[in-house]
Formats: C-alpha cells, sequence, structure tokens
C-alpha cells in the first residue's frame, strides 16, 4: 500500500470522527504500526490538512494529544469546490458585462502573482499555479489547464479570465508585451498565446477584455 493511501486512509477515518483520533487509535482503525501513522500525519500536517489539539485527560498525567482535520483536509477529495466554481462560471457567463468582469479579475490577479515574486518569468508563475506554460519568445505555450472542464463549457469566461492573467503579469513587470490572441485548445491538453508589444492605451482602454 503506497504512502498517498494510507495517508488518504488517514483523513478518510478523521473526517468520520469528530472529536478527533489520537494516534493509537489511527494505528488500531487503520491496521498500521503507530510509528507510520506519526510519519503520516507529520506530512498531513505539513501541508495543511491535519492539526494536533492536545485535551484533558481525567486524573494525572499528560494531555492527550488527538487530531482533526483542517478546513483544507475536510475538502480534499471532494467535488464541492468543482461544483461552486461551475454555478460561479454559470453566473458571470448569464451576465452581459461577465467577459469585461472576468478579464479584469484575472488582470488583478496576474498582478498580484508578479508582486508576489518579482522578476519572476511569466511562464513560470503561470507554471506554478498549474499551467504547465512555457514561452518562446513571443510564444506562449500552456499544456495544461487547471480548469479545463470548465473552459469546455464556458470558454468565454476560464479562457478571458487566463487572458487577463497574463496581461496582469506582463503590464506589471513593466515587459512592454500583451497577449494578441489566446488560442484555447490548439491540439487536446494545448492553449498558445501570441504575444506583441504594447501599444499606448488609455487607463479605459487597459481595463476592456479582449475582443471589446
Amino acid at each position: 500500500m503506497n504512502g498517498e493511501r494510507q495517508r488518504q486512509m488517514i483523513i478518510d477515518a478523521l473526517r468520520s470522527a469528530r472529536e478527533g483520533l489520537d494516534t493509537n487509535q489511527l494505528a488500531e482503525r487503520l491496521d498500521l504500526h503507530p510509528n507510520t501513522i506519526r510519519w503520516h500525519l507529520g506530512r498531513l500536517s505539513d501541508a495543511g490538512l491535519v492539526q494536533a489539539t492536545p485535551t484533558r485527560r481525567q486524573g494525572r498525567g499528560r494531555p492527550s494529544i488527538v487530531h482533526r482535520l483542517t478546513g483544507d483536509g475536510i475538502a480534499r477529495g471532494r467535488d464541492e469546490y468543482r461544483l461552486l466554481a461551475t454555478m460561479l462560471t454559470d453566473v458571470v457567463a448569464a451576465d452581459g458585462a461577465g467577459k469585461t468582469r472576468a478579464y479584469e479579475a484575472g488582470v488583478r490577479w496576474g498582478r498580484h502573482l508578479q508582486q508576489t515574486e518579482p522578476g519572476a518569468s511569466l511562464a513560470r508563475l503561470l507554471d506554478q499555479e498549474g499551467f504547465a506554460a512555457e514561452q518562446q519568445g513571443d510564444e506562449l505555450e500552456m499544456r495544461r489547464c487547471p480548469f479545463y472542464a470548465l473552459a469546455e463549457s464556458s470558454p468565454q469566461v476560464i479562457c478571458t479570465l487566463h487572458h487577463g492573467i497574463i496581461d496582469g503579469v506582463l503590464d506589471e513587470a513593466g515587459s512592454g508585451q500583451t497577449v494578441e490572441r489566446l488560442e484555447p485548445f490548439v491540439e487536446p491538453g494545448l492553449c498558445v498565446a501570441r504575444l506583441r508589444k504594447r501599444l499606448r492605451r488609455s487607463s479605459t482602454e487597459r481595463a476592456a477584455p479582449p475582443g471589446r
């Protein structure tokens, strides 16, 4: 049984235990050695999925340490966030100004990414967000879309959002470039952004989404 599977077993056990479980209780439930449980709990704690909490014992003695899931741990492996993203995407798609808002949100996030790591390349920042990006001159290839299913059903929202993210990164970096066009699904799993030198524009035009 691999380590990832064992950690998922621990998460499942803690999800069903509202009051939390200590190391020995987890070991007994999962038929694993306590030292194995401790090692996996350390990994899960480092990932922000599990937290340890001391509880009072009756009488003397050191407090017992029980482990509970954090909010991220509770959500791990479940589809609620995907459902929420789908519903919110539908709301934006139905809004007459949805495309503009999606682009502006993308620009703000792109600027934030560049601010958190000043000097980082566009490809590096996008790669860290899960796009598997690589830039060659004025061509940016993205071989993974973190929101592939949503982009297929609502490209006017998701692809416009991604367009804005790229423009935001480029603008914040002072690169002098902008996205000339974004070509989604050139191949299965491949989207390409064509870049060009940015023309001098007014603040109103800079806030407008592509195609406006």
